[in-house]
């Protein structure tokens, strides 16, 4: 239970007030000091969710109190009520951190509204700072999740074209083969970025049928069409504030294409049904496995669309093109996995690591996460190249 603390020398105003609060205050447990300085012995040993202090008293004022205090315990919450009340005094109080300040001869509904208010507020901070920790957890999980793993020339060469390009709000096209790595390198740039306060929305265009991107994309209204039965938001406007990646944009169709071009030209969105036009800020990051020249040759892509996109271009290259960082990507999936399974973290013999690196990854990073698992599952501690030759079939 909660505490409050009643600081007052006049015994017939404490019991007045702890009786009163101990009515209203029903989850807290009601605490008298006669003066500061047993209030402040008090403090050292316990946490009050609030004190309640008068200024004029022995061995230790109000105002001394409550600097004292908050040197101690800086969350601590202050109300002062005084019978020497002048406008200097309650100024001073409120500069050095009380919440309110309170007159004697005490208006008891001013002291109870003053005294909830300052409670509620307290329970707000504590609130807010408890979601801030965990959304402080949540991004370094969400960081490591999405973290490049590697020594390669290759790969320092992506992580030099991020440092530059995040900190812009350029387009940005990534493409390379899929499982290479390409979703990584988004959440890089838009973690590395001034918008990484904001959403980081995705959107994989080779999932969506069709006839639903548009809707996907930039929302819809109610009755627009079968199935619409309320209002929604688009992804345009859910990551307004932050990025957008349009993931394996070379499967989108004609129509849609028209649309984000028309999007990125004037940075408003219409949703389907609506004549309305909605103002968006969005950075966009957009990825591929196609060669979308070679689809604009065919009609498939456009090329008016392909330019605004592609103001700047990060290749990703095959795992194939980068075996050099089998060990160290080997030895993160075997630690992760570990995390994951709450078991210890197999090794794998220098032979078998070699064994690894001399395969044809046409599945790339994500097929190597797989036959990781698989060895950390089946074989031997630690994974041998026997256990290699055993399972991975290539």
């Amino acid at each position: 239970m909660q505490k409050v603390l009643i600081v007052e020398d006049e015994k017939a105003i404490s019991g007045v007030l702890h009786s009163i609060l101990s009515d209203e205050l029903t989850d807290y447990e009601i605490l008298v000091a006669e003066d500061g300085l047993e209030a402040y012995k008090l403090l050292e040993k316990d946490d009050f969710a609030l004190i309640i202090s008068d200024i004029k008293m022995p061995k230790l004022s109000g105002l001394e109190l409550l600097k004292q205090a908050l040197q101690l315990k800086p969350d601590t919450t202050f109300v002062m009520i005084s019978g020497h009340a002048d406008i200097d005094t309650a100024v001073s109080a409120l500069k050095d951190g009380a919440y309110d300040f309170i007159s004697k001869p005490i208006d008891i509904n001013r002291l109870i509204t003053s005294v909830r208010n300052a409670l509620d507020r307290k329970n707000l901070v504590q609130k807010a700072n408890t979601l801030l920790k965990e959304n402080t957890q949540l991004k370094k999980k969400v960081s490591k999740k999405y973290q490049m793993i590697g020594q390669s020339a290759a790969l320092s060469k992506i992580q030099e074209m991020i440092e530059k390009v995040a900190p812009s709000d350029a387009r940005v096209l990534i493409t390379g083969p899929n499982g290479a790595g390409k979703e990584l390198v988004a959440h890089a740039i838009h973690s590395q970025s001034e918008r990484n306060r904001g959403p980081m929305i995705e959107v994989n265009c080779a999932a969506i049928p069709s006839e639903l991107i548009e809707s996907e994309l930039f929302g819809h209204v109610k009755g627009s069409f079968t199935g619409a039965i309320k209002d929604k938001q688009g992804k345009f406007e859910l990551a307004n504030g932050g990025t957008i990646f349009l993931d394996e944009i070379g499967d989108m169709s004609l129509v849609a294409q028209a649309k984000v071009l028309r999007a990125l030209q004037e940075s408003r969105v219409s949703p389907v049904g609506s004549d309305k036009e909605i103002k968006v800020d969005v950075r966009v990051i957009a990825a591929t496995n196609k060669d979308l020249k070679k689809e604009i040759e065919q009609g498939k892509f456009r090329e008016d669309l392909f330019h605004r996109l592609s103001v700047i271009e990060i290749y990703v290259p095959a795992l194939d093109e980068r075996k050099e960082d089998i060990p160290l990507l080997v030895a993160h999936f075997a630690q992760a996995i570990a995390d994951e399974q709450g078991n210890a973290v197999k090794a794998f013999d220098p032979k078998a690591i070699e064994a690894l690196q001399e395969f044809s990854w046409t599945g790339n990073i994500r097929e190597l996460r797989n036959v990781v698992e698989r060895l950390i599952i089946l074989g031997a501690n630690p994974v041998t190249v026997e256990d290699v030759t055993a399972f991975v079939r290539k």
